[in-house]
């Protein structure tokens, strides 16, 4: 593949493709075994990231690599060596790097504590470092994973801009609609190999979906129906936290019935993530009532709801759902090393046979692309590691699930079977809380959803109502016929 002067090259591709490989080769991360790199017409050798700043090469990591305690000025200049010398100028740097965020659109309090700012802001920093270092060519990586609808057309700004000056951009996204609404060209992986670069105006999502899978997609659609039967769990003027502004809720009252798939939708930061929290016992509410299957659960800890049958595919995989130096296998079988098939009546032996007997059935089922059952879980992409937390919740067998942002950086045909895996718990009465930022894909799932704003629910959207205009609608804090 070649990326031109001045456009927008989008890599698309299953999880497990190869793109972020290809990527760690372009910046120095990874070596070439076969080819050849040629930047400018000029065949260069990239044998480290230093190398790759020094060639004008910068990449924003669908993670960002960021110092939390540290702040927005500290994290650009960290690691910059064009400047000698023991003192550094902060006055100078600061002015630099003022007058590249004003030119760039990129505005940001430059002495705020990284950990005090918003994802979207932390996008903007990893951005603004790349430009301060002199990247000329931008490689993007899930770069609206988890920003809001206006932080992402804000983002679409800046790469107007960065192209108007002539800046390459590398796009990765597994988002049909946005790709083709940023990308100049875009080039299909799968299994390691360039499959096809076509103009991103002379295609559509479909044709871009078929071929990356290499097959006909067949979207998920089924019959929205309401279920009648018992609340599983129930939320009663909860409140928590409720002085600030983006981390509480604010008399939060709902239930989720059995077999029912009830969406959370709402802009980041509305507390989505805190509810998430109070039903499965990582925190605990300050005021009202939690109801688990009839009892009051209000002091019940984690341990106690996963004892019930409650499990939760956090939002934030890396930091709450993995092992990361663990491998592949023990990350499947976290919860389950105490079961009878997996260990001794003692507990004090495990049985190594039939761990390995039930991962690489898990392995086969989810088709979790990995070199082997004994691979660290940090070296496997997004996706792959999604499967293994659904895998590993799964063998719980789970009354209540919770998943939160759970296809966030997960290509189009996994979002696919995860959303018929969903269905088919739903359809064998497992209680499911779906939280998304992306409401396509709830409106294909969810039979009801809620919409939160400022700590509380805005809507509560069902069967005609239950329609994208309807939820940003609300989510806008207007009603349609305003």
């Amino acid at each position: 593949m070649y990326v031109c002067k001045g456009e927008v090259h989008t890599l698309l591709g299953e999880n497990g493709a190869g793109k972020s490989t290809l990527m760690n080769v372009l910046i120095g991360l990874y070596q070439p075994t076969e080819g050849s790199i040629y930047l400018n017409g000029k065949k260069v050798e990239i044998d480290s990231p230093a190398e790759a700043v020094r060639l004008g090469i910068g990449m924003v990591h669908q993670h960002f690599m960021l110092v939390e305690a540290m702040t927005v000025l500290q994290n650009i200049i960290l690691g910059d060596k064009r400047y000698k010398g023991i003192f550094i100028d902060h006055a100078a740097r600061r002015k630099e790097i003022l007058e590249l965020s004003w030119r760039y659109g990129l505005n940001i309090d430059l002495e705020a504590k990284i950990t005090d700012i918003s994802v979207g802001a932390q996008q903007r920093v990893e951005i603004l470092k790349a430009l301060y270092r002199g990247a000329e060519l931008l490689i993007l990586d899930e770069p609206t994973a988890a920003l809001t609808d206006i932080e992402v057309e804000g983002l679409y700004s800046v790469i107007d801009k960065l192209k108007s000056e002539g800046k390459s951009i590398v796009f990765i996204s597994h988002k049909m609609r946005e790709v083709l609404h940023v990308s100049d060209r875009v080039t299909i992986l799968r299994a390691g190999k360039t499959i096809q670069t076509l103009v991103a105006s002379e295609t559509d999502g479909k044709e871009l979906a078929n071929l990356m899978i290499g097959r006909d997609l067949v979207e998920c659609e089924y019959e929205k129906k309401e279920s009648m039967q018992e609340p599983v769990i129930e939320l009663r003027h909860v409140d928590f936290n409720k002085a600030s502004k983006h981390n509480g809720l604010n008399d939060v009252t709902l239930m989720v019935r059995k077999g029912e798939i009830l969406g959370i939708a709402g802009v980041d930061g509305n507390g989505q993530s805190q509810l998430s929290q109070i039903v499965t016992g990582v925190s605990m509410a300050e005021a009202g009532e939690v109801v688990l299957k009839g009892c009051n659960v209000h002091h019940v800890t984690s341990a106690d709801f996963i004892e019930k049958n409650v499990s939760h595919i956090p939002e934030d995989r890396n930091r709450m759902g993995l092992v990361g130096n663990m491998t592949v296998e023990e990350n499947l079988l976290l919860k389950s090393t105490q079961k009878c098939e997996f260990c001794d009546l003692n507990g004090w032996h495990l049985k190594k046979k039939a761990m390995r007997a039930y991962s690489e059935q898990m392995r086969a089922k989810y088709d979790i692309r990995c070199q082997g059952m004994d691979q660290e879980i940090r070296s496997l992409s997004g996706g792959n590691q999604q499967k293994v937390i659904l895998g590993r919740w799964l063998l719980t067998h789970p009354k209540y699930l919770i998943l939160d942002e759970p296809t966030r950086g997960i290509d189009i045909g996994t979002k696919v079977e995860i959303q018929k895996l969903v269905l088919q718990l739903a359809e064998d009465g497992v209680s499911v809380t779906f939280i998304s930022s992306e409401v396509e894909e709830m409106l294909r799932t969810c039979s009801r959803l809620i919409v939160m704003k400022d700590r509380a629910i805005a809507a509560e959207l069902t069967g005609e109502n239950l329609t994208e205009g309807d939820v940003m609608h609300a989510i806008a804090g207007e009603s349609e016929s305003t």
